[in-house]
């Protein structure tokens, strides 16, 4: 008896609400209208508070309007529901009322959201929903600071981004080579190539001003071999007068996840001592000299750290060193005495990404603990608890081509290691181009290894 009346009362609806078809709705459709309601949102309790307000709203003017006591309306209320309950019977209109009720309520929330998301959805196929869950998470990842410089630097950006939107990267400031080191020499400021491409490694997605900002210019008086982001950099330097000021301004103009900091404000030039005895100077012509570095520093010898780069270590959860060139890359922000004093300080886990391959005229013949050695000698300090190394051979056309520009895979004394006192943390983290034979590290693969080994440690820290 009851079926049939709620059964024909759903036909009624369905026909009122023409294209609104609560009935042939597929699951998907149904998860994704219950995803507006997962945790963390923020959306339910505010819906709540808004079902609160609007009923303390008719409630006070009700009281205002002197409608008092509140029982008149209730009793006028009853009255109509009896009148309503003699015509038509309960077991009909009550389920008309409950169906209509929850109609009239999705009908609104439904284009509600419906609004917010035609005014906000994002470009792509996302559904807005999915962006804001992504948000949410990305928000609520460690702090990380990954530091070092070059296309290493970047390449584990790419990865990182993906898991945390709290990422800071400490970037070298000693290039002197290319369009910064022509900007440099020229204007004065400091170099913003390595800054360029952490900014755009951490961009979220906006493809076109990534490439903008990565465009360099192949022709023109004084344009050519700049990058635009180079200039933008520098421009945005000189107006500001404020280097933070500059990089803050890109990074919003690039909707980047993430910041990216200089380790110093100061004209740092590297200079190195080689085996033979020379003595170079700029980082550019350190390897070029192609002999063995036994000693690097760097003029002004002690520059003073950014006050945001040295509050970003010490509030962070996660430190990553690497990776990158070691001695024009990675070391020149450990020759910056604050910092390496705030990452040895430091209680947070801190590891060292090893390159997968030696280069020439820095890291020549280096093994993982050479490697180890020579951050331990340079900075007096012990600044990393694990090294990440690769653990995928690489295949004939690749080990080819590196040997004839006499580099060859860094090789994994396990022992020297131990002896040093670092957990090895083994994994395949490379990708290999099989037309060119280039060999770098892979952007997701890196940044997985690396955040699962955080997980592992921060389990363990934690563990009652």
């Amino acid at each position: 008896m009851l079926n049939s009346p709620v059964k024909r009362a759903l036909r009624a609806l369905k026909s009122e609400m023409g294209n609104f078809d609560l009935i042939n709705r597929t699951p998907s459709k149904i998860n994704h209208w219950f995803k507006w309601l997962s945790p963390g949102l923020f959306i339910k309790r505010w819906l709540l508070i808004s079902a609160t307000g609007v009923f303390l709203t008719i409630v006070g003017l009700a009281i205002w309007a002197k409608l008092t006591p509140i029982d008149r309306a209730l009793q006028f209320i009853s009255q109509v529901l009896e009148t309503l309950a003699k015509i038509i019977p309960s077991n009909l209109s009550g389920p008309i009322a409950i169906i209509l009720g929850l109609v009239l309520i999705f009908l609104g929330q439904t284009r509600a959201v419906g609004s917010i998301t035609k005014a906000l959805k994002p470009e792509d196929d996302r559904e807005l929903v999915d962006v804001l869950l992504a948000h949410r998470r990305l928000n609520r990842g460690p702090k990380i600071v990954a530091i070092g410089g070059g296309t290493g630097l970047s390449t584990l950006l790419r990865g990182l981004k993906e898991y945390s939107s709290n990422i800071t990267a400490i970037v070298t400031v000693a290039d002197d080579g290319g369009s910064s080191g022509r900007l440099r020499r020229d204007l004065g400021v400091l170099p913003p190539g390595d800054i360029r491409n952490c900014l755009a490694a951490l961009a979220d997605e906006e493809k076109l001003l990534t490439e903008l900002f990565q465009y360099r210019f192949k022709a023109g008086d004084g344009l050519t071999g700049h990058s635009f982001g180079n200039l933008f950099l520098t421009a945005m330097s000189e107006i500001s007068g404020d280097w933070e000021k500059a990089i803050a301004a890109s990074s919003q103009v690039l909707a980047v996840r993430g910041r990216v900091l200089p380790a110093t404000l100061s004209d740092v030039s590297l200079w190195a001592e080689l085996a033979d005895g020379r003595f170079i100077e700029g980082e550019s012509n350190i390897t070029e000299a192609g002999g063995k570095i036994s000693t690097i520093g760097c003029i002004p010898s002690n520059p003073p750290a950014l006050p945001a780069a040295i509050k970003a270590i010490e509030e962070a959860d996660y430190i990553i060193i690497g990776p990158g060139s070691l001695y024009t890359s990675i070391v020149p922000n450990l020759l910056v005495p604050e910092i390496r004093s705030a990452i040895a300080k430091t209680q947070a886990p801190r590891i060292y990404v090893c390159n997968i391959m030696t280069q020439p005229g820095e890291t020549q013949g280096y093994s993982v603990s050479d490697h180890i050695r020579s951050l331990d000698r340079i900075c007096g300090l012990r600044l990393f608890d694990a090294v990440l190394v690769n653990r995928k051979s690489f295949s004939s056309n690749s080990l080819l081509r590196y040997a004839k520009e006499n580099s060859h895979p860094v090789f994994l004394d396990r022992s020297d290691v131990s002896q040093l006192g670092r957990r090895i943390v083994a994994a395949n983290v490379i990708h290999e181009d099989e037309d060119t034979g280039y060999v770098r590290h892979d952007s997701q693969r890196l940044a997985k290894v690396l955040l699962r080994w955080y997980s592992g440690k921060w389990q363990r820290r934690f563990k009652f």
